[in-house]
């Protein structure tokens, strides 16, 4: 066995066992197998495809290549929730903390902005002190203590993948379906959970731009996880426009800090409470959808769902403080409007190029040493089908300053679609369910 006579196996379309990928993944890691040889295989793989053994095996090796959590406590019921990205996705940051107040336990391993989407870690960076990178011991000891963490992951953590999703993204093979599984589940099994639902984005905002893609990774994701012992449901929801009111970090935090008190827009509950829903009926918490769904609604209404967000945030050394009151909120120092050009109603967003637009802002990173902006980003006032008149805010723009505003808003008008009409159809929210 060597690393050539692998690499044109699967250059010939062959299947490759699990000795031969851990064979290669290992000396990779280990250095004999060298960055190009890899680049090779990745390429192959993109072009050749996995079966669903192959996905399963090159998952497995990923995920043993480093240290995963385990939890002293087996009587408690441990689920995640991964989305594959979206502009304004901030589920996480209400999710996390909603569903451990009713009883599971969440140990959410999340990551930092990646192209066009904001990331989780991202946003709660910007929490004045709030540390995301956690060893695995405080991992551990926070998601028993509080019932909900979201960190980042560890060096010890699935090193494989990162190594392997650095050559990936400079190297065009971002988008291959058993590469995207295998990336996915190694990082998120490495931190324990016993159950992990999947919210699969979908549309111009969206990595899988059409229904076919995104159902295909749902399925493989989901085969996987059945084939490593784990339960798993997936819901494939629209991401043809911005998730919520918000896009940006801070803006996104506060939006969330919001909706754990009840306000919030409703997309952004509908999406949530089914994932919520998902989460505890895999936790066996509930029995039925609408028995989870009033238990949600009850964490929200006492407060104990935010005061569960409050507590995550204070062990990882978070200060809400002057996040919790108007006058000490911090802004940027600049906020204006890109108001509406005419009559009418808005047709379409696109989305990803209003993504690209928040990091051109500085809301993201260009590059690994680029450093973020928390305060700048997007508050959607209008969403697809809304009246538009002329002259009327249709965009707040919170920018380092006044020429950053124009820039942006010259750009909003040309990835927002405006018509006289109302779009006789727009995409529903929950567009499949798959378990």
């Amino acid at each position: 066995m060597n690393a050539v006579e692998i690499i044109a196996r699967k250059r010939d379309g062959q299947r490759l066992s699990k000795g031969e990928i851990s064979y290669f993944v290992n000396r990779f890691l280990g250095g004999s197998v060298k960055d190009y040889q890899m680049t090779a295989l990745l390429m192959a793989i993109y072009l050749q495809g996995m079966t669903l053994d192959e996905t399963t095996a090159l998952t497995e090796v990923m995920l043993e290549s480093g240290d995963a959590v385990s939890f002293p406590k087996p009587g408690n019921i441990y689920v995640d929730k991964h989305s594959t990205g979206g502009v304004g996705d901030k589920v996480s940051l209400i999710l996390a903390s909603l569903v451990a107040a009713c009883g599971v336990r969440v140990p959410m391993l999340s990551g930092r902005g990646l192209g066009h989407t904001g990331g989780t870690l991202d946003k709660l960076e910007s929490i004045p002190g709030f540390k995301a990178d956690l060893s695995i011991d405080e991992f551990v000891r926070g998601v028993d203590r509080v019932g909900c963490i979201i960190s980042g992951q560890t060096p010890e953590m699935a090193p494989a993948d990162r190594l392997m999703y650095a050559l990936r993204d400079v190297t065009a093979t971002v988008e291959s379906v058993p590469l995207i599984c295998s990336s996915i589940l190694s990082k998120k099994l490495a931190a324990g959970p016993a159950a992990l639902v999947f919210d699969i984005k979908c549309g111009n905002g969206a990595f899988m731009k059409d229904i076919e893609s995104a159902r295909q990774l749902a399925k493989t994701l989901l085969a996987v996880a059945k084939k490593m012992g784990k339960r798993a449901r997936a819901l494939v929801t629209d991401m043809n426009q911005p998730l919520g009111i918000s896009a940006g970090n801070i803006l996104e935090v506060l939006e969330s800090m919001k909706a754990l008190r009840g306000e919030w827009s409703d997309d952004l509950r509908e999406i949530t409470m089914e994932l919520g829903t998902e989460m505890l009926l895999l936790a066996g918490i509930c029995s039925d959808p609408e028995e989870a769904g009033r238990l949600l609604k009850g964490r929200l209404d006492d407060g104990s769902a935010y005061r569960k967000f409050e507590a995550m945030v204070t062990y990882q050394g978070g200060d809400l403080g002057s996040l919790s009151q108007a006058d000490k909120v911090p802004r940027a120092p600049y906020i204006g409007d890109h108001e509406a050009a005419g009559d009418g109603h808005i047709q379409a967003f696109k989305t990803d190029e209003i993504g690209r637009l928040v990091v051109e802002m500085g809301g993201g990173r260009k590059t690994v040493e680029d450093t973020i902006d928390h305060l700048v980003g997007l508050k959607f006032l209008k969403k697809i089908g809304d009246e538009i008149v002329h002259g009327e805010p249709m965009i707040e723009i919170h920018a380092k300053n006044k020429q950053q505003a124009e820039m942006a808003s010259k750009k909003l008008g040309e990835l927002i679609q405006t018509g006289p009409d109302k779009p006789q159809s727009i995409s529903p929210l929950i567009m499949e369910r798959l378990d």
